[in-house]
């Protein structure tokens, strides 16, 4: 299977191209996965293959042992690591797995601290990545911490084999051609995105019975999107693997109302639990968490933008991972069994031209600019969505978690 899903991974993950360095962001655990996503990247015509380790246990006993100036400093060779190869067009592959609570009860200003220098110091790193010029993928790959919380009634050994296995089956690398299926999954999300972008919807309002009564009005130019995306060099890449949802981005200032979290949330080691988020045109006035308030403040408050929406996403309650019935305890999983809405950064490639706008535009046309960008899981079998399109008519977009419009033949 680690071959299969080397190969998925960098032939439409980050769709390397002959001649292009690919930058891989890995756990020590990962080192035999890696090693295949090397093979399978220089079988394609990498030019090189860079692989950069970290080790959860280590990251942790810094965070115990160093005080909270620390975190304010970039060392230069991350920084050269990431902005070097960005403006080289390298692409980007980040693995994802670590304990889902592997920093909890660390200083959650500590976190954050680290967080906002990082995406201040490697600014040209992330605006390739926000404005579609590199392209990159997440994806999973276990970790004995993860494979335990998942699976905590199992051994370690058997705990490890079943989240393989169900990462396989989540990215159908349990079929004989994943890229096949892929290729097939793409085209699945064409004719519901085509027909959102054409309904001329003016906000949508969501609500069901955890109390969400929550209205959310978009752009002018809006667009929905799908599947994966395209790069400013027209080459088209999937930066989350898997993924089951429909998104877009929300106009910054058109947000009122209160949602309900219907998930946790994992954020860097740490639990997000039982908690609101108020709007008032746009921005947040009210929130509170029952469990780790604490970091939801860190996350609200690490700028401006984090006060405000940056994406909405539509995940049926009866899709396929959802259907699995597993909590995975880690937001790239789960937000595919769920709608989902993200706080702060919105998305270029959903307003009509807007892998050509420099960030001010975008910004002037309504879509959200923040250093961070934290998605959160709101869908329940019971969430209804309806659209309230420009001419006044209402359409129903989910009826009770699913789906509440047939697409026309």
């Amino acid at each position: 299977m680690k071959k299969k899903y080397a190969e998925l991974l960098v032939k439409r993950g980050v769709n390397l191209q002959v001649g292009q360095e690919l930058v891989v962001d890995a756990s020590i655990e990962h080192v035999e996965l890696v090693r295949e996503i090397v093979k399978a990247a220089y079988d394609v015509g990498a030019k090189d293959v860079i692989v950069f380790y970290h080790d959860e246990v280590v990251t942790r006993l810094r965070y115990e042992n160093a005080n909270v100036e620390h975190f304010s400093a970039v060392p230069k060779y991350l920084v050269e690591l990431r902005n070097e190869y960005a403006l080289k067009n390298a692409a980007y592959l980040s693995l994802t797995g670590d304990d889902p609570e592997n920093m909890m009860g660390i200083d959650a200003k500590k976190i954050q601290t680290w967080s906002s220098s990082v995406h201040k110091a490697c600014k040209p790193f992330y605006d390739g990545m926000d404005l579609g010029i590199n392209r990159w993928c997440i994806a999973g790959a276990p970790t004995l911490g993860w494979a335990n919380k998942v699976f905590s009634e199992q051994s370690d050994s058997e705990a490890i084999e079943s989240l393989w296995k169900t990462i396989g089956k989540t990215v159908y690398c349990d079929k004989a051609d994943p890229i096949a299926c892929w290729d097939e999954h793409r085209r699945s999300f064409e004719e519901r995105v085509q027909a959102l972008n054409h309904m001329k919807i003016k906000e949508l309002h969501y609500t069901n019975q955890l109390g969400t009564d929550l209205v959310v009005g978009l752009t002018n130019d809006y667009l929905f999107a799908g599947g994966g995306s395209y790069t400013t060099d027209g080459i088209y890449s999937f930066p989350n693997i898997p993924t089951q949802e429909i998104f877009s981005s929300p106009h910054r200032d058109k947000v009122d109302g209160i949602v309900y979290n219907s998930l946790p949330l994992y954020y860097n080691g740490n639990v997000v639990d039982r908690f609101y988020i108020e709007f008032k045109e746009g921005k947040i006035i009210n929130y509170h968490a029952e469990i780790g308030n604490d970091i939801l403040s860190s996350i609200i408050e690490t700028d401006e933008g984090s006060h405000y929406l940056g994406e909405i996403a539509l995940v049926p309650f009866d899709s396929p991972i959802s259907k699995m019935n597993l909590l995975f305890y880690n937001t790239l999983y789960d937000e595919n069994a769920s709608c989902h809405l993200a706080i702060g950064k919105g998305f270029s490639e959903c307003v009509q031209d807007g892998l050509k706008m420099n960030k001010e535009e975008l910004f002037s046309k309504g879509v959200n600019d923040s250093l961070t960008h934290v998605d959160f899981m709101i869908g329940t079998k019971d969430l209804n969505i309806t659209a309230i399109l420009e001419n006044g008519e209402e359409i129903s977009i989910f009826k009770d978690g699913n789906w509440g419009f047939e697409l026309t033949k």
